[in-house]
């Protein structure tokens, strides 16, 4: 069975995140697993206030949509001046958009974006950003599922989390992230842990035997049937799918 990611050599990943609330994505990433990867040096994460690129007594950052309706609209300027100040300093391999009409996050698209060095993420906010933006500067554009978030911060930090573990030297194991839900398409295999027996419920006697083999085809086979029955969409997928296909970064610039 064939793995879709690939670990890079361990070198520090960036992420920029503009948005107009900062201290909404402080914290998901200022603990565990995140936290380890930033005090190693593996993961930078830089926020940017777009409210300092903002002009006038009270730097505003939206304004009234043209056409009319409802909600406001992030406005060009401070969004543009802080890309553009920022590509002064490196070269960004994608500028996402966290958006409802993004293409959907999935395990896939966070191998491939961990395969990055510098990433910026622009959080959508109010009724979005002007287009211009979009047709200007984004390269990508992300959404975490097909509801409605208050605001991107949130989806960003999925992003980032969901990247940022991928990252050789983050987990104290690495080959844990080959075995997580979706890497090949499938679902992860029940896990078990002491007491070998608990409530008159026993482990399977396979994991006790210390065959490796045993184990492997035993967990391939669970994972199979835990698709099948949970997700049959995710089934389909690995039965009908290449995974001798090796995922490019290529398509994300």
């Amino acid at each position: 069975m064939k793995f879709r990611l690939i670990l890079r050599q361990i070198y520090t990943m960036r992420f920029d995140i503009l948005t107009v609330l900062p201290e909404l994505i402080e914290s998901p990433l200022n603990h565990s697993i995140m936290k380890r990867a930033k005090d190693k040096g593996l993961l930078e994460v830089y926020l940017h206030n777009l409210r300092d690129f903002a002009v006038g007594k009270h730097r505003q950052v939206d304004d009234y949509q043209f056409g009319g309706g409802a909600g406001m609209v992030m406005k060009p300027e401070p969004i543009a001046a802080c890309i553009e100040q920022l590509q002064q300093e490196r070269t960004y391999d994608a500028i996402i958009y966290t958006s409802p009409d993004g293409v959907r996050l999935d395990q896939e698209l966070c191998n491939r974006l961990s395969m990055l060095d510098n990433v910026l993420v622009l959080c959508g906010h109010y009724k979005g950003v002007d287009e211009r933006i979009r047709e200007t500067y984004i390269t990508l554009e992300i959404s975490i599922g097909d509801y409605v978030l208050s605001g991107g911060e949130l989806a960003a930090a999925v992003i980032v989390d969901s990247v940022g573990r991928l990252i050789p030297g983050v987990l104290n194991d690495e080959t844990s992230a080959l075995f997580d839900s979706f890497q090949d398409d499938l679902l992860a295999p029940p896990v078990y842990t002491r007491p070998a027996e608990w409530e008159g419920k026993s482990v399977p006697d396979v994991l006790l035997s210390g065959h490796e083999k045993m184990i492997e085809d035993w967990r391939h086979e669970q994972s199979l049937e835990r698709t099948r029955i949970r997700r049959p969409d995710l089934y389909e997928k690995y039965v009908h799918g290449d995974h001798d296909k090796i995922n490019s970064v290529e398509n994300l610039h």
